[in-house]
């Protein structure tokens, strides 16, 4: 609220002494992914459905998907540009198939993202519902910004490539990053080392120290060498 504050009282010139205060590390909540699908699967609205899979699959803020436009979608690539907001990078991200034919049904209906405000009210509304219906009271934790910290434990949970989620999620600095591996160190070890690459000189220069080709997720290439 401070910041809020200082915020508004620069912009009109006020006298405002901002006090100091600590911000308090909290580890975020982090559904699974039956409760995320099943969220998404009960929305109707073509336009708030969209969103919210877009959410998911991308790990980005709803400030970023709000301010997305027809142009910068690439459906025949299946990608996504996102552009950067509270100072993280530019990215670009791989889309499912099921997701592209969502946002291109919503576009022919000359439709578009909503506001971060419809969002939340379509948020809220959803997830009381599926909390009395299931008996869940798990799905009240779910935010917008839940399904950034989803998309991040996944990732890294898939990956164990630290630089490889940060680049997706657009962070600058590898500390905010940091924060997801807490949150599956409780995860069974499996003995290996897991790498990502998405280039074929990154794919190149695995292969010759030793790591071996796996998968492929969202068009990146996974590989794993024995620890």
């Amino acid at each position: 609220m401070a910041t809020v504050y200082d915020g508004f009282a620069k912009h009109f010139k006020m006298p405002f002494q901002k006090p100091y205060y600590r911000r308090e590390e909290t580890i975020p909540f982090i559904p699974t992914n039956e409760e995320v699908d099943a969220l998404i699967n009960r929305v109707r609205n073509i336009r708030h459905a969209a969103t919210l899979r877009l959410l998911k699959e991308t790990g980005m803020r709803i400030g970023e998907a709000c301010q997305l436009s027809f142009k910068d979608f690439d459906f025949e690539r299946k990608t996504v540009r996102v552009r950067p907001e509270k100072h993280s990078h530019a990215r670009e991200i791989k889309l499912s198939e099921k997701l592209v034919g969502m946002l291109q049904t919503m576009f022919a209906k000359k439709q578009f993202i909503p506001t971060f405000g419809a969002m939340r009210r379509c948020l809220e509304r959803h997830r009381k519902v599926l909390a009395e219906a299931q008996n869940n009271p798990r799905f009240l934790q779910i935010h917008l910004h839940t399904f950034r910290h989803f998309k991040a434990t996944m990732l890294y949970s898939q990956t164990k490539d630290i630089l490889f989620v940060q680049r997706t999620l657009g962070h600058k600095t590898l500390q905010n990053t940091l924060r997801y591996t807490q949150l599956i160190e409780a995860q069974e070890e499996n003995g290996f080392i897991c790498k990502a690459a998405k280039s074929l000189e990154e794919a190149s220069k695995l292969i010759e120290i030793g790591f071996e080709y796996v998968t492929e997720i969202d068009g990146t290439k996974l590989f794993r060498k024995r620890k």
